[in-house]
């Protein structure tokens, strides 16, 4: 098994890469990598450097991963600034680090493509541990995988666990019936927030693919940008030239949300979805109105997977308020390895605690959903 390490995704022939996926998980395709270079999202300046995993035997590709020099932790969504902390007041550089992990995305899922055999993992993550080493590098991490490639990394990676809150289809016919699942008094609460955001004149409507027109890309960025500016003080991780991108490569895997009030488009949430989930991912709004970013990010989601048949809601990262629309408490994993030996015992020991009061927060916080016991 040889590796490479490769600082653009376009040294990769697109249609290898695509064969090595081989599923529509839409953060893995080609184009969403390739609209983040272009646009200049990651890279110089950006504190995402890729350095991309190509691991081949006799010369044929048989696995890969995106991976990442950082110089920060920020847009990762597994939060290690303590760590980054700790190594700066023992005098330690925590930076540049490793991460294999998707820029500015808290979805969980794959994270390698192709397929290793249990042996092969052990082997590809001694490698890593050794470029580590070679190139100065504090830390992996493998950020937000599934549960399977997870424990294929844990013998040798410590397994770090957090909380998401997933939307979960159970054979759903219509939202009505959804909401039926609900307690009386959580069902009335949710139909008066949808109530009033129709109250207010509000419409909201649904587009994907090829319905959505350059105008309506443009707006979402408007909105993106003017939200991004209001909370944080900055435009957002993503520029308008990705998403222009993505609007040429990948649309026929987004569902965009828009809400009108008085013939004005004052709000817009983007999705993207696969054979089997929705992604709620970015949200923006020019006119801030009760409940519209609950109807927005989630109902609208909600509906659309009930009528495209799939099977969970991913809405993006953090949020109990998400609990009470019926939403569950899902853990999701990531793995860690620290190269220093007594910073990776202490982080290690860290790591543990935090899970023994992640796994305590994910049953308290399944108490609080709303459906009839």
């Amino acid at each position: 098994m040889h590796c490479q390490f490769l600082t653009s995704i376009h040294d990769i022939p697109e249609a290898e890469w695509q064969t090595l996926l081989g599923s529509d998980y839409p953060f893995l395709q080609y184009a969403f990598l390739s609209a983040l270079e272009t646009s200049g999202c990651v890279g110089e300046g950006t504190g995402w450097h890729p350095h991309y995993l190509w691991v081949t035997e006799a010369q044929v590709p048989v696995a890969a991963a995106p991976l990442f020099i950082k110089t920060d932790s920020w847009g990762e969504y597994v939060f290690d600034w303590a760590w980054a902390d700790a190594f700066r007041r023992a005098g330690r550089a925590y930076y540049p680090k490793w991460v294999c992990a998707i820029p500015f995305t808290p979805a969980s899922g794959p994270r390698l493509l192709g397929t290793l055999t249990a042996g092969h993992w052990p082997a590809l993550q001694q490698q890593l541990e050794q470029q580590a080493h070679n190139n100065a590098i504090s830390s992996l991490h493998w950020l937000l995988s599934g549960p399977d490639e997870s424990a294929q990394l844990a013998p040798r990676w410590r397994q770090r666990q957090g909380t998401q809150f997933h939307w979960f289809n159970h054979g759903f016919k219509d939202f009505a019936g959804f909401l039926a699942t609900f307690n009386a008094r959580k069902r009335k609460s949710l139909l008066r927030e949808r109530r009033k955001v129709a109250e207010a004149g509000i419409t909201l409507t649904r587009k994907t693919g090829a319905d959505i027109t350059a105008a309506d890309w443009e707006h979402f960025y408007a909105c993106y940008r003017h939200t991004y500016a209001k909370r944080s003080g900055h435009a957002g991780y993503l520029n308008r030239a990705f998403f222009q991108t993505l609007s040429q490569s990948l649309a026929h895997q987004v569902m965009l949300v828009q809400a009108e009030r008085e013939g004005q488009l004052i709000a817009s949430a983007l999705n993207f979805f696969d054979a089997h989930t929705l992604y709620g991912r970015y949200w923006g709004c020019l006119e801030e109105w009760d409940c519209l970013h609950f109807e927005a990010c989630y109902y609208q989601g909600i509906e659309f997977a009930i009528e495209q048949k799939l099977t969970r809601f991913d809405p993006g990262a953090q949020g109990e308020h998400k609990i009470q629309r019926g939403f569950t408490p899902v853990p999701v994993v990531s793995n860690h390895w620290i190269k220093d030996a007594d910073a990776r015992a202490a982080i290690d020991q860290f790591i543990e605690t935090e899970r023994r009061h992640n796994e305590a927060y994910l049953k308290a916080a399944a108490d609080l959903l709303p459906f009839r016991q």
